[in-house]
């Protein structure tokens, strides 16, 4: 059984596992698709990341398997959740999981960010392939 405050999301991406990595790992890639910061694939580093309208969102990433798995806190301080995006080779390219846990449903503002991302991280996970397209030249 899932828990009930966790965001699942999946995306099949032509590419891969490296340049999906890749695109998780190097700011002006991550940029690309999703949010400026200054995110690297090494335990303990403190990051943060630009979501517009809602913020400089301070992160620190706590786990990672080269081209296979990348966990950080997200929004310290605040929302107090963690990102976990896992990639799986899937034929000629990469399977791509995102697990958004540890939303406080019992107050607003974790219930609001909650809603929120649940509609709109499918959205940004589709927007992974068409930036890494236009930056791999497939």
């Amino acid at each position: 059984m899932r828990d009930p405050a966790v965001i699942h999301c999946d995306q099949f991406l032509a590419h891969p596992p490296a340049v999906v990595w890749r695109a998780l790992t190097d700011p002006q890639w991550h940029a690309r698709w999703w949010a400026a910061g200054d995110v690297k694939p090494v335990v303990g580093h403190r990051f943060t990341l630009d979501m517009g309208n809602w913020g400089v969102q301070p992160c620190e990433v706590i786990a990672v398997e080269p081209e296979r798995l990348l966990r950080y806190s997200f929004a310290e301080g605040s929302l107090d959740t963690t990102i976990t995006w896992r990639l799986q080779p899937e034929g000629d390219g990469t399977r791509l999981f995102l697990e958004h846990a540890g939303f406080d449903l019992n107050s607003p503002m974790g219930k609001q960010a909650f809603n929120g991302m649940g509609h709109g991280w499918p959205g940004v996970l589709r927007g992974i392939g068409p930036a890494l397209d236009g930056l791999t030249g497939a």
